[in-house]
This record gives structure tokens, sequence and C-alpha cells, in this order.
């Protein structure tokens, strides 16, 4: 095979080569994040504010990488104000994203963020220092937003699924779980949590984002062999209910220690050495839970 032409360099990503794994058409990066500090001051830029990841800079991410359809997660510097990501998926065209959202918002509020492409809200407890929403928002806006036909993103430790593992039988709605659940290593498939979120699975209203490897991991780049293991076995578990995401720009990464996203797509084919397991969690899976056209 011939050696792929350099890309040029994308800012919050190191190296600059293609993956060597061709995505697909229509494949969708579910999980990324948009900071305009200038056209959208962050009302908490305390919380990992990054810079140069406008909708600019995330297309030559696109085009380095070749994914077509995109999800956009409202990050923490931006609190509840969607309007940046609103704006991004509106930008981006092919896109759909996904909200951060307080019990205080309106029925109106949510069906213009349905319009605007919005699909789920999130609620990130992980890091309590950067948390927007708490455990008791969950319940009641979980019962709002399944009228929409929306999804609840959840961004928490693997000890806080353990704890809260009562609450998720209760949700009306679909359920993602963030960056292969937060799972620690070395503990991965063996922590309490793989457990609970496996008997979710099991009732097949719950999706894992197959994402974040370096968050966790104790053995790092290039294998990250640790977190290869446990979304291979989320992969085998349901391939029909996991999605893949960049996480670009990677805002919990020191900015001198930026993951490589090419080596990150590659991973894919470690993950799901099968190809049309890997178009489903890039393709299909991603049109179902976020309502994109599907396509043949």
């Amino acid at each position: 095979m011939q050696n792929s032409p350099e890309r040029e360099p994308v800012p919050n990503s190191s190296g600059t080569a293609p993956p060597k794994l061709a995505a697909p058409a229509n494949a969708c990066d579910c999980h990324m994040h948009i900071y305009d500090g200038e056209r959208f001051a962050p009302p908490r830029p305390e919380s990992r504010m990054q810079a140069d990841a406008r909708v600019s800079d995330y297309r030559l991410l696109q085009k380095r990488i070749g994914t077509g359809r995109t999800v956009v997660v409202s990050p923490a510097a931006y609190g509840t104000d969607n309007r940046v990501t609103l704006d991004a998926i509106a930008q981006l065209g092919n896109a759909r994203g996904v909200a951060v959202v307080h019990p205080v918002i309106t029925d109106a509020e949510l069906k213009a963020f349905a319009a605007g492409g919005i699909r789920g809200i999130r609620f990130t407890q992980a890091d309590p220092v950067s948390a927007t929403t708490t455990f008791d928002m969950i319940e009641p806006l979980a019962k709002r937003v399944d009228d929409l036909g929306w999804h609840v993103q959840i961004h928490m430790r693997a000890d806080q699924i353990t704890a809260a593992e009562s609450l998720w039988g209760r949700l009306p709605c679909p359920i993602v779980f963030d960056h292969l659940g937060r799972l620690p290593q070395p503990a991965g498939i063996d922590d309490p949590a793989f457990k609970v979120m496996r008997a979710l699975i099991d009732k097949g209203r719950t999706w894992v984002k197959i994402s974040g490897a370096y968050m966790d991991t104790k053995v790092g780049p290039p294998t990250y062999a640790d977190s290869t293991k446990l979304a291979r076995a989320f992969v085998k578990l349901a391939p029909q209910r996991m999605v893949w995401g960049s996480d670009w720009p990677h805002p919990t990464a020191k900015d001198d220690d930026k993951p490589n996203d090419a080596a990150l797509v590659d991973l894919l084919a470690e993950w799901a050495p099968d190809e049309a397991t890997r178009r489903r969690i890039l393709v299909e899976n991603p049109a179902e839970l976020y309502g994109f056209t599907q396509t043949i």
C-alpha cells in the first residue's frame, strides 16, 4: 500500500498523517466539542476552555480522518449556554447535537433546540468541580425529553454509575454512556459498573460511546491495550448499540499532550476487526441514535 500524504496540521491533535483505516461514506464522529470564545463568550472559561477549536478548525480534522457526519456536544465551559453548539450544527450542516440544560428550560425552548438539531441532553458529574448539572435533575428532565425522542447522555465515573444503579432503570428514554463508561484501569470489565452497564445494554435501550481511549488508560499509546480490551468487550456485547467519537479537541488532555486522532481512528481496527461491524458503529448506529438519514 502506498504511503498516504500528510495532511494539514489540526489544532489540538498530534501528528499529521491520516488514519490507515479508511472511513466509510457517512461515517459519524459522535462526540466532539466546539469552542468559539470570540463569537460566544463562555460563562465558565475556567472549565477547560479550549483555544483553536472553532468549526473551521474542526473541518481540518474531518478532512484528516474522513468523517462526514458530526455530533456536537456542548462543553463544560459553556454551562447551559448552548448557542455555540447550535451554531456549530448549523455551520457543519450534516450534524446533530447534545445540549446541557437545567429543569427551568421551557418546552418551547426544547422544541426550538430540536429544530436546531439537538437530539439529547448531557449530564456530567465525573468532575464535581466543573459539573453544571446535578443528579436530581436527571430523572425529571429525562421524562421531558423522552417526548421529543431524545436520549440522556451520561458522563460519570464508574463508581457514580454503580451508585445510581436504581436510577437508570427508571428513566423512560434511551441512555448513552460516555467514553467507555469511564471504567477505571486496570479493573476494566471487572469493575462493578461494567455489570451495571451490561444489564442495561441487555434491556435494549442503552448505548455506549467507545471513545476517550486515552482518558483512563494505564498503558497509554500507541496500543491503549487496556482500553482496547474494554472496547472490544463492549463491541462483542452489543455492536448494534456502540457509537464512536473523537472527543476533539480533547479538553481533558493537556495542551502539550493531545492525542493523535488518526491513531484513535485506527484503534477501531482492533476494537471491531470486522468491516461490517465498523460500518455499523460509524454509520448505521449513529443514523438510528441521532436521526441522520439512513443510506445504503
